[in-house]
Order: structure tokens, then C-alpha cells, then sequence
């Protein structure tokens, strides 16, 4: 029997926020019936953000050995509940000998076919090192799927702020720096909100401003658990041999 690896702690509450996810999404009576996971929480990885935009250090041999420590814990599958480490996502999955899923592609996906013949466009919040990096640029033009990136001017400045809010443990700041950001984005014709960083859900939830807000938000959390869970399934690691 195998099991979900979760290379994590960055930041420690997406971790746990994305956990809790995976716990939920797992259609489970009883203990034995949920998925067996390790986590790696490794919060000392150098910031991602900071490294992509060239003023910080690079964190990639770090992520390789989180990546590592699950690898030797014989995990089947692996998911970074963080976006901007995914801006290494081509050398993590070669060095992992376990498949590593995308966060990005697997809520471009979800957008995608819930979008259906809907026309959409999407902003994409997250840090400036995912969007200096354009990963979700990329899966989103391969999609078809119209975009913006927020500037100053619609919402970014707020975005950067609800993120180091969360980290530092202030969701109550977080989430109204969050309903800043959705109300600088009322003007620019988006009609979805891709969260692309994990600490955005967490100030969603507790943001008002997220609770009726006509843009459809899209947790990029939620859907990286989505597509973790349904690896997991099956592969029929939620039924253990030994449980009758």
C-alpha cells in the first residue's frame, strides 16, 4: 500500500489548511477508511517569491530534499500545497521518483471544465514571484482561457498584503487586505478569481467582502486536493488489505 506525500510548511497554515482539505474531499466512515499521508513540513525553504524575482536565495536544493524525505518515506504521489515553489515544478518531478502534481494545472483544469461554453476571464492572484514566473499564464493561454495579472492600480499591493498578513498569523488583516483586492478588481472585467497562492483561502474564508462578491473564486488549495485525492482513490490506497 502506498501513500500521499505532502511537501509542506510553506507556509505551516496552508499546510494545515490543505490537510484538512484532503481529509474532507476523502469519502470516509472511519479511520481505516481515510488516505494515509506524510508530511514533510518544512517551513526553513528559502522564500520562493524572493528567489524568482532574484533578491532572495535559491530554495531549490531545499525543495529537492523535502522531496527526498518523501521519496525515502516510499510515498506514491506527491503534492506542494505552494504555488510559487512550482516555478521548479520541471526539476522537482525529475528528481522525484514519485509523480508530483501541479497545482496550477490541476485548477486551470477545474476552471476549465466548469467553465463549460461560459466566457471567462480570469485574474490570477498570487505572489509577484508565481506571476514574474507565469506558470499560470501559461496553463491558462493553453486553455483558451482569457486573463489578467493585477498591477498596483487593481489590487496587487492588497494581494501582497493579505499574504504576509496570513504568514505572520493575522487572518483578520489578511482578510480585509483580501476584500481590498476583490474590490479593486470589480472594474477590470473579471468574472473568476484564481487564488493562486494557499494563504489567499485562508483569508477568503474569513473575509466578508469573498462572501458575496459576484467573481467565482477558484482555491488553488482546494483543487490541488481535489486532484490528490482522486490520485489517491484510485489507486485504492483508502482500502488496506488488513481492514476487513
Amino acid at each position: 500500500m502506498s501513500r500521499i506525500g505532502v511537501l509542506g510548511g510553506m507556509g505551516p497554515s496552508a499546510t494545515v489548511d490543505f490537510m484538512d482539505k484532503i481529509i474532507q474531499l476523502t469519502p470516509a466512515t472511519r479511520d481505516q477508511e481515510h488516505l494515509p499521508v506524510i508530511v514533510a513540513n518544512l517551513p526553513h525553504v528559502p522564500d520562493r517569491s524572493s528567489a524568482i524575482l532574484g533578491t532572495g536565495p535559491d530554495p531549490l536544493d531545499a525543495l529537492l530534499a523535502g522531496i527526498d524525505v518523501l521519496n525515502d518515506a516510499g510515498v506514491g504521489v506527491i503534492a506542494i500545497p505552494c504555488n510559487s515553489s512550482h516555478h521548479w515544478y520541471a526539476q522537482i518531478a525529475a528528481h522525484s521518483r514519485a509523480p508530483v502534481i501541479h497545482i496550477a494545472q490541476s485548477c486551470v483544469a477545474a476552471i476549465a471544465t466548469a467553465s463549460q461554453d461560459r466566457p471567462l476571464r480570469v485574474a490570477v492572484l498570487a505572489t509577484r514571484g508565481a506571476l514574474a514566473s507565469g506558470f499560470y499564464q501559461h496553463a491558462l493561454r493553453e486553455r483558451g482561457i482569457d486573463f489578467l495579472v493585477p498591477d498596483a492600480s487593481t489590487g496587487q499591493d492588497h494581494v501582497d498584503a493579505c499574504i504576509r498578513a496570513v504568514k505572520g498569523g493575522d487572518v483578520q488583516a489578511g482578510a480585509a487586505a483580501f476584500g481590498r483586492a476583490l474590490e479593486a478588481l470589480a472594474a477590470t472585467g473579471a468574472t473568476a478569481v484564481i487564488m493562486g497562492c494557499t494563504e489567499l483561502p485562508i483569508a477568503a474564508q474569513a473575509a466578508r467582502a469573498a462572501q458575496h462578491t459576484p467573481l467565482a473564486l477558484v482555491d488553488s488549495s482546494l483543487e490541488l486536493a481535489r486532484a490528490t485525492v482522486a490520485f489517491a482513490l484510485d489507486k485504492g490506497w483508502n482500502k488496506p488489505t488488513w481492514v476487513s
